[in-house]
């Protein structure tokens, strides 16, 4: 074994071949390695190290760099690169690969798992434009429903009332008109007429539950019971019929067919209400003959109608917009630029000068 570091070192003043090297190379070389070891001792080399390691971070720190760098960023050579990396198999092999892989589905699990993807579903679901716009869908699905209802009916008002009145040998209607007819009104009352039942139901529940409980007696009904319930459940309805009349010149059966008062307000006066619920009793009380008019009047007037002085019409079949089509287009926001200053100048006009910049 030879001694030494290394034995297959080349000796000093021999060449590779081990033929003697000339005095001026074995002269340089012998500096250079008397440089060498002042330059360790007196730590000369260090500061060259810590000089050329400023100087080129400065270099990459410069501005020309930065320029330089982002030429080439910009520059159709690094689109080029990234556009053939995405286009290539192995590329798209590697993303499918690790799309694939268990690694990603931990980490969706742990990430769905986790407290704070709960709080961001909560926020999302808490958040009023997602219940604006739930409520928005189901008023405009029952919105839907009542149009084409709606749009049913007042085919069957034509065809009823051009049936009645040849029954009759009455003249046909030869125009059409915006009043409704017998079928789209006898809808919307059946219907109101459910929800008042609806209504009264839930209360005289309310109310035998109650009486059970204190007297204790379920056996049946009594006479004076049954006298006031019927009392109740015409004034409920009245009540019912008046409110929505005054108050949004429709019930809610004729909002879901598309029917209303013609009335310039948005409601029918208390009076007429009135009036107009003393026209509907009259005509019940005459077996349904005051409701004839609907049939064979040219404006579809029943005695209501007429005691009231308002004839029911069709509305549009409009759909309501939903809350966020009526947002405004966001305008482009000017880019932000030196602020400018009025001066007055030596005339007493006033000119413009960008702040910050130094006089010309």
């Amino acid at each position: 074994m030879a001694d030494g570091p290394n034995a297959n070192s080349t000796p000093h003043g021999e060449g590779p071949s081990g033929k003697p090297l000339p005095l001026s190379v074995r002269l340089l070389a012998a500096g250079m390695r008397g440089a060498r070891d002042v330059g360790k001792a007196t730590g000369i080399d260090q500061a060259i190290e810590a000089a050329a390691e400023e100087a080129m971070v400065a270099a990459v720190e410069s501005e020309a760099v930065e320029r330089a760098i982002a030429r080439v960023l910009k520059g159709p050579v690094v689109e080029e690169a990234m556009n053939s990396a995405l286009e290539s198999d192995a590329v798209k092999n590697a993303l499918v690969e690790a799309l694939d892989s268990e690694l990603v589905d931990e980490v969706w699990r742990r990430l769905l798992a986790s407290d704070e993807a709960q709080r961001l579903v909560e926020r999302i679901a808490e958040a009023p434009e997602i219940r604006a716009a739930i409520s928005a869908q189901s008023v405009g699905m029952i919105e839907d429903v009542g149009h084409t209802i709606g749009n049913g009916t007042r085919r069957l008002d034509s065809v009823v009332e051009r049936t009645a009145r040849r029954i009759v040998f009455r003249k046909r209607r030869t125009e059409p008109t915006d009043r409704a007819g017998a079928v789209t009104r006898g809808l919307a009352f059946a219907l109101d007429a459910l929800i008042v039942n609806l209504g009264f139901s839930g209360l005289a529940a309310v109310a035998a539950l109650i009486a059970s409980a204190f007297t204790g007696n379920s056996n049946g009904v009594s006479n004076f019971a049954l006298a006031a319930g019927t009392a109740l459940w015409f004034s409920l309805g009245s009540l019912y019929l008046v409110g929505f009349w005054s108050l949004a010149g429709q019930t809610p059966g004729m909002r879901f067919l598309g029917i209303r008062l013609n009335v310039e307000a948005r409601g029918l006066r208390l009076g007429k209400a009135i009036k107009r619920l003393i026209g509907m009793a009259l005509a019940v009380m005459v077996f349904g003959l005051g409701f004839l008019g609907i049939l064979f009047d040219k404006r579809r007037r029943a005695w209501d109608d007429r005691l009231s002085g308002v004839d029911v019409v069709y509305e549009g079949n409009e759909r309501t917009p939903a809350p966020w089509s009526r947002l405004g287009v966001a305008e482009p926001v000017p880019l932000a630029g030196p602020a400018t200053t009025k001066t007055p100048d030596s005339r007493g006009l006033q000119s413009q000068r960008v702040v910050g910049s130094s006089p010309s």
